[in-house]
């Protein structure tokens, strides 16, 4: 696909990002999925009026990239609205998601100053506007404003944090494991309580959930069955149902 173009800045508005919903990736603290949002909330309106004429507004469609693995560092691009999925392909051409970031975050490091190659991919989930700062405003910023210099380490640490979890749980948990701590973050973050049970109100594919979790498209649905004939979900076309919470709980240590 092909990466657009930013077009020219538009007129600089004094406001932060402010987001909507979590981020979704594999952690084992449901908490630390929206460690990093906000992160420029800090900022005065003053700072926030000279970030935004130094940057570029940027709206990308659903479907399109970002950028490409391989592709070099040129800046890092703000999320103000919308999903945007980074992943890792393959040279088989199996991807592995690394998370779906949403208003509030960055995406384009971790070489923030440019120079470098993309060593993982970004593409747009749902149509997004972005605020995208080029690797030179950025290193103005930092040597003209110190609180943007420290609100983008906390920014920075919140991704090294991020992905130290999905490391940790790719490499202490099995893939069943991994597939029911999943199914409770999104029932914590996108469930909606009707009597004892969870509606999952995220749409989600099996194909999505095989990328997240690390496997195939195949296993997911099989494992997803076995977990409704043992009564823990409800599997229906557009949505998951938690009906026991506690036995879902169980899985996430039965390995």
């Amino acid at each position: 696909m092909n990466r657009p173009q930013p077009p020219a800045a538009m007129t600089a508005r004094s406001i932060a990002i402010v987001s909507s919903e979590p981020a979704l990736f594999l952690a084992e603290a449901i908490g630390d999925l929206n460690e990093g949002a906000n992160f420029l909330a800090q900022l005065s309106s003053e700072v926030w009026e000279t970030l935004r004429r130094k940057g570029t507004q940027v709206t990308i469609k659903a479907g399109s990239s970002v950028f490409l693995q391989g592709d070099q560092h040129e800046g890092i691009w703000l999320i103000e609205d919308g999903v945007v999925r980074t992943f890792y392909a393959a040279p088989s051409g199996r991807e592995i998601t690394l998370a779906y970031w949403t208003a509030g975050h960055f995406v384009g490091g971790p070489e923030i100053f440019g120079g470098g190659q993309h060593i993982w991919s970004a593409d747009v989930m749902q149509t997004c506007r972005l605020l995208y700062l080029p690797a030179g405003a950025i290193r103005s910023l930092i040597q003209t404003q110190p609180s943007f210099a420290l609100c983008l380490i906390e920014g920075l640490v919140a991704k090294g944090k991020c992905y130290s979890a999905l490391a940790q749980m790719l490499g202490t948990r099995s893939v069943v494991e991994r597939l029911a701590q999943l199914l409770v973050i999104l029932a914590e973050n996108h469930g909606r309580r009707e009597g004892n049970r969870l509606f999952i109100e995220r749409k989600i594919t099996h194909d999505q959930i095989a990328t997240i979790v690390g496997a195939t498209r195949q296993w997911v649905t099989i494992t997803l069955d076995k977990f409704q004939k043992k009564g823990i979900i409800t599997v229906a076309r557009q949505s998951i149902v938690i009906e026991r919470y506690d036995l879902l709980m169980a899985q996430v240590g039965s390995d």
